[in-house]
């Protein structure tokens, strides 16, 4: 498998003998021990075409020890080498140094000591960037807690293409070599069609959000946007998903919180969003009360079709002033709509004042009072309705 960019390390065929005598002796090095045959063959082509590309004989030892010499290649494929220093790229690139430092920091990147040479040209463009947002006139601590959640998506999006990786990649009777070989090809190949998507559904969220904000014109005339609005919050989960979690495997755990996921996502339609997913449960916003709890019942009955083996999911819904920033809500109405869904039963949903006296008399919705709750975090007891669609047998 080629592709554009510079040649795999991986892909090159063995050195001849005159080439490996002038090279490093890895046998004498203990680079290859433990290994015989084929295995042994693969691992010396390996390390002879990574040295070629310029890995030294310390870092093909430290891979070897971390169990990480196979993804060498893709990592090198990615810009693992560079030889400018934070200093140099600060200066390079007009940014402030401690700016560059804070920023990549906050989202969740190393940066070497000022002097260290260890940066390459990604690290010269992300830094190329943060200077444009500055100059743009972005303050410098916005930008920092934007890199945090920038940071977190792109872990998130980089975790996704492992795992995809993973799942695709290896094959039955590889060795070092060959996997290392597919590997390399195909996160050099891919990894600009990744980058490219990423940035597709960037501006396809933001035009999203553009088209379901609203300003003020004494907004406007401020000259500053409100961060808080009255929303709806609603938090759905998975009942039993902790003790479930003490009988089931991993993996098929993983796949039971990916298919709530999944299933959320199926279930929003504009103004509804989903805000995030948390490990065994999702969070959901609208302006609109009414088709959040559409969207809310849709999970859940998705979640039934899924079967008896899939665990049922209760909800909580809550409607009040919440602040929104950097893409989450927080406030009152976030931590009731978190402990209704705590105190709902399996299947069911319990929703607070605030919501029902929006929906109204909406027909798709029936109503029936749950009494005042104790909810953790709130000082009073709060009164509590519970709602289901109009129609549907009231759980027991």
């Amino acid at each position: 498998m080629s592709g554009p960019g510079t040649p795999d390390p991986a892909s090159s065929p063995p050195r001849t003998r005159e080439a490996v005598v002038a090279g490093p002796d890895f046998a004498a090095l203990g680079l290859l021990e433990g290994l015989e045959g084929e295995a042994r063959a693969a691992r010396l082509a390996l390390l002879e075409a990574l040295h070629d590309d310029g890995a030294g004989v310390e870092e093909l030892r430290a891979a070897i020890e971390e169990g990480r010499l196979a993804l060498l290649p893709a990592e090198r494929a990615l810009g693992a080498t560079g030889t400018l220093t934070p200093r140099q790229v600060a200066e390079m690139t007009g940014v402030d140094l401690a700016a560059l430092e804070a920023v990549r920091r906050a989202a969740g990147l190393p940066l070497p000591s000022p002097d260290e040479p260890a940066l390459g040209d990604l690290d010269l463009m992300g830094a190329t960037a943060l200077y444009h947002f500055v100059e743009a006139g972005l303050p410098v601590d916005s930008l920092v807690e934007a890199s945090r959640v920038f940071g977190e998506a792109a872990a998130h999006a980089a975790a996704a293409a492992g795992t995809l990786a993973n799942a695709v990649v290896p094959q039955p009777g590889d060795t070092e070599l060959a996997y290392a070989q597919r590997l390399g090809a195909v996160t050099r190949e891919l990894t600009p069609y990744a980058a490219g998507l990423l940035g597709v559904l960037y501006r396809l969220h933001n035009r999203e959000n553009l088209r379901n904000e609203i300003v003020a014109a004494e907004e406007i005339a401020e000259g500053r946007r409100r961060d808080v609005h009255d929303v709806a919050i609603g938090f759905c989960d998975l009942v039993g998903f902790t003790r479930l979690g003490e009988g089931v495997p991993a993996a098929d755990l993983g796949a039971v919180a990916t298919r709530l996921a999944a299933l959320a996502v199926e279930a929003v339609q504009p103004p509804v969003r989903l805000v995030k997913t948390i490990g065994d449960g999702v969070m959901l916003a609208s302006p609109d009360p009414a088709e959040l709890l559409e969207a809310v019942f849709a999970l859940m009955a998705g979640a039934e079709a899924e079967g008896e083996a899939f665990p049922a999911v209760h909800a909580g819904v809550a409607f009040g002033p919440a602040l929104r920033r950097w893409g989450d809500y927080y406030g009152s109405a976030v931590n009731r709509a978190a402990r209704l869904a705590e105190r709902a039963r399996p299947s069911s949903v319990l929703a607070d004042e605030g919501v029902r006296g929006i929906v109204g008399d909406d027909e798709r919705f029936a109503w029936s009072d749950a009494g005042a709750k104790r909810l953790k975090g709130v000082p009073e007891p709060v009164p509590v309705l519970r709602v289901r669609p109009r129609g549907q047998t009231p759980s027991a």
